[in-house]
């Protein structure tokens, strides 16, 4: 790994490579490191990402996502011994996050202005999404755990990559980032059947704390966070970092949003914004 400073601090890799590796889970281990040069010598995990799979042979699903989300219930089984060393994922990063979708995909990339009456109900749909992620129990988080930060394995499948930002946060946030993932989309039925499946292969302690329905409620809206990060994030790579691939994945991306307008009455507000005035805008990717 190639992460010359002052751009990049490989110190947090290297202790959250240390936290997954005491809970045996399959990350790169740090086998020589120069941080002064930015240099670090890791083991291998291979080339074949999960997204790479999926896409290829859909039908291998079944058994990747079993992979998953045993290793996700062991992560944050096993992660209750160091969550306490990561940052917070508190209330001032998670609208730090939000407002990556205002500032960066509504404003700088579709010309959007929020009016004072706009404003207003974007403050207060943060406020909803905010609290939904404060109210869930703190789990040792990822914070990126999806397809193309999976890799094929042949033991201890998947290979865990990019967990460099773990934070203590939510209970749902990797199980979204997952399952509602950016680049690869399953039928909400079969999303929902992974989603009890985890749910039920939790702690008894965790599932005394958070009944199934509001385990669920706390998934869908944890996901509403999740996407309008990433959709702004996209936005951010294509204008401050001249990527602008990630724009293809936007629209995918929002729709997840849209489908929960349906049952969620606080998100009114922003399914209409997606609707009428973010997809519309972007039919030209670029």
């Amino acid at each position: 790994m190639d992460a010359p400073p002052p751009e990049e601090d490989c110190r947090p890799f290297i202790r959250v490579a240390g936290y997954l590796e005491a809970m045996r889970l399959n990350a790169p281990r740090v086998l020589e490191a120069d941080l002064d040069k930015g240099f670090l010598l890791l083991t291998d995990l291979g080339a074949v990402q999960y997204l790479e799979k999926l896409i290829d042979e859909p039908e291998a699903a079944a058994p990747l996502y079993r992979d998953a989300l045993r290793a996700l219930t062991s992560m944050q089984g096993r992660g209750t011994a160091f969550q306490s060393l990561l940052p917070p994922y508190d209330e001032r990063l998670l609208r730090f996050e939000l407002s990556l979708f205002h500032d960066w995909l509504c404003k700088k990339h579709l010309g959007i202005d929020f009016s004072d009456g706009d404003e207003s109900q974007w403050q207060t749909l943060c406020d909803v999404l905010v609290n939904n992620a404060l109210d869930q129990p703190q789990v040792f988080v990822h914070r990126d755990y999806h397809s193309r930060n999976l890799m094929i394995t042949a033991e201890n499948n998947p290979g865990i990559l990019d967990f460099q930002d773990a934070v203590e946060g939510p209970l749902t946030y990797d199980l979204v980032s997952l399952l509602r993932d950016c680049y690869i989309r399953w039928p909400q039925e079969r999303v929902a059947a992974w989603a009890h499946s985890f749910y039920g292969e939790m702690d008894a302690s965790m599932q005394h704390q958070v009944d199934e329905h509001q385990f669920m409620r706390f998934f869908d809206l944890m996901g509403v966070q999740r996407h309008l990060k990433a959709a702004g994030i996209f936005a951010r790579l294509n204008h401050r970092d001249g990527k602008p691939g990630y724009m293809a994945d936007v629209p995918r991306t929002l729709s997840y949003i849209v489908a929960l307008g349906p049952r969620f009455e606080e998100l009114g507000f922003l399914v209409e914004l997606i609707n009428a005035r973010c997809l519309p805008a972007l039919g030209n990717p670029s």
